[in-house]
């Protein structure tokens, strides 16, 4: 069996896992999906008759069989609260998301990769201030470094806006570069590691022996042979940003996956946490199955 085909069925298998877990997971969460529809006040049959109408009214393994049938047929049903098809939900949500990850991650490559090259190549107190700032803004969380940002950029100086998605690209700034530093930091971290690490190989001082520059031999021959651990990096972290979003979309109001995520789990919506939680399953194991991918065109003979 091929390396890809033994990938490809480990991510069916992790799919599988993924979406039975958070199945099983939101049913154990307290609270009835009917009494935050109907209220207190509900009578005893309208509230029968919901239950039988959401199909809650069954043991939980005919819920679970039905709704690995369901998800056979590409069917994930439809939300309990607003009665729209799940996959119309996600689909409304996911490009927020994706536009906001996309800046994130853009973000956080062009000031972490950069700056760990730079690191490498400028010893002393550049390096050393360079490891500080990293160090820094890998220690701050995101509930406190969003609401830094807000109180500094958008409240003292009102050069952005605070919260929602507009058309503009000043909308991004803010929530994306509250994901992109902590990002940016780890970036920098792995690739000044990797970058000193290969910086130390014969090839580097038979390059530098022919009379190429410091900084040239970094550029040109460093950084490419140390983008294997770099490509990893940013491609767990693409996947973790979907989910890494929850709290940053929840502080900014912004109209992605995450946000509806918490929403439905506040409102103990079955139907549209198993969908999310399904598509960014799905996003992440794709993505690490690309960045296998990108390992071997990388380095054809490496074995996965």
């Amino acid at each position: 069996m091929s390396s890809v085909v033994r990938r490809l069925l480990l991510s069916l298998l992790a799919l599988f896992v993924a979406s039975s877990f958070s199945f099983f997971l939101i049913h154990l969460v307290p609270g009835d999906p009917v009494d935050l529809i109907l209220g207190d006040q509900a009578s005893a049959l309208d509230r029968e008759n919901l239950q039988k109408n959401l199909g809650l009214d069954q043991s939980l393994w005919k819920q679970y069989t039905q709704f690995l049938l369901n998800l056979v047929k590409g069917d994930l049903s439809v939300s309990i609260h607003s009665g729209e098809p799940v996959f119309k939900e996600l689909f409304k949500a996911f490009p927020a998301t994706c536009q906001l990850a996309f800046f994130s991650l853009l973000l956080a490559a062009l000031w972490g990769i950069p700056a760990g090259l730079f690191s490498v190549l400028k010893r002393g107190w550049w390096d050393t201030g360079l490891s500080f700032v990293s160090l820094l803004a890998m220690s701050l969380p995101v509930f406190f470094l969003a609401p830094l940002l807000i109180w500094f950029f958008a409240l003292k100086l009102s050069w952005l806006p605070v919260s929602e998605r507009g058309d503009s690209l000043k909308y991004f700034i803010l929530p994306a570069l509250s994901l992109a530093l902590p990002l940016g930091a780890v970036l920098l971290k792995m690739s000044r590691a990797a970058l000193l690490e290969v910086m130390k190989k014969d090839y580097i001082r038979t390059a530098k022996a022919k009379g190429l520059s410091h900084f040239g031999v970094g550029l040109r021959h460093g950084l490419k042979n140390a983008l294997v651990p770099i490509v990893t990096v940013l491609g767990l972290q693409s996947g973790a940003l979907l989910t890494g979003t929850v709290i940053v979309e929840s502080i900014f109001d912004w109209p992605g996956l995450g946000l509806l995520l918490l929403e439905a789990i506040q409102k103990r919506d079955y139907p549209v946490v198993q969908g999310a939680v399904l598509l960014i399953s799905s996003i992440y194991v794709l993505v690490n199955l690309t960045v296998d991918l990108i390992y071997l065109w990388i380095h054809p003979k490496m074995v996965f």
